[in-house]
């Protein structure tokens, strides 16, 4: 079972891998389409629609329903779940790794305004300078 699950998990990101195929999901969850309905603003042909669209089924991200010479398209989001279940441990170790960044750039943002506002041994009297006073001669 847990390589049946594996094999339609590879099948959903292999599918999801096309930007065409994407837009045709993005499309079906709208509503039902055709198979020229779908091919119509990608301008392509309706057998290189039916190639993507083949892909989406054998992923079992699509149903398509024949009636007579149509054939429509439907959205099975289901193995999508699956596929958001596998990225969902990824987002706990991404999370964990963000959380360490932001705190490490809180202590470096602290260390940085205390040492600015420490009183520095370079800086500079704020009193105006004066001219030393002109040397006289002797005579």
């Amino acid at each position: 079972m847990v390589e049946l699950q594996e094999s339609q998990l590879d099948a959903v990101f292999h599918a999801l891998g096309d930007p065409t195929r994407r837009q045709m999901l993005h499309r079906l969850a709208q509503g039902e389409q055709t198979v020229g309905q779908l091919a119509e603003p990608l301008s392509m042909s309706l057998a290189a629609a039916s190639k993507h669209i083949k892909a989406l089924e054998g992923a079992g991200l699509i149903s398509r329903e024949v009636l007579g010479r149509i054939h429509v398209c439907h959205l099975n989001a289901a193995p999508l779940r699956a596929a958001d279940e596998w990225l969902r441990r990824y987002e706990a170790f991404w999370n964990a790794r963000l959380d360490r960044l932001e705190a490490l750039l809180l202590e470096e943002g602290a260390a940085a305004s205390a040492s600015d506002a420490a009183p520095s041994r370079r800086q500079r009297s704020t009193a105006p300078k004066t001219s030393p006073p002109p040397k006289r001669s002797s005579r």
